[in-house]
């Protein structure tokens, strides 16, 4: 997990400013993106292990960045966080390859087991993964 790069695209101040901090205090290295265009640049230079991804944003949303995501050779991990209830939109979203998909709100702990589960860091890399928390 040590170093590893996450973009954050996320409008919402607040909701940044908590996602950073406790992805930092997790040891990752974070770059925050107000909107979709800010993330594919931010994806582009930086080149990161993991995108987390709000679906609705002023000037561009969640699903353009996947689109563009689909485009590049060797595209990062994705994970897309919203307050949207449908199904429609999680279908699309698991079509255009996210590897979870969360509802707003959200325990950090759930987000940081998700975070772990997507990227592989778990402690026996042997084992399948398997969820920490209970589907309720």
């Amino acid at each position: 997990m040590a170093g590893q790069k996450i973009v954050l695209i996320e409008d919402d101040r607040e909701i940044s400013t908590t996602l950073q901090t406790v992805l930092s205090k997790a040891g990752y290295s974070v770059t925050p993106c107000s909107n979709g265009v800010e993330g594919q640049q931010a994806i582009t230079k930086d080149q990161p292990d993991l995108v987390i991804t709000d679906m609705m944003m002023p000037r561009m949303g969640g699903f353009p960045v996947l689109e563009f995501l689909k485009t590049l050779d060797s595209p990062p991990k994705v994970i897309m966080v919203t307050a949207n209830e449908g199904g429609r939109h999680k279908a699309y979203a698991e079509m255009l390859g996210v590897s979870a998909y969360l509802r707003k709100p959200f325990a950090m702990d759930l987000l940081l087991d998700t975070i772990r589960d997507v990227l592989g860091d778990d402690d026996s890399s042997d084992a399948p993964l398997k969820r920490r928390r209970p589907k309720k």
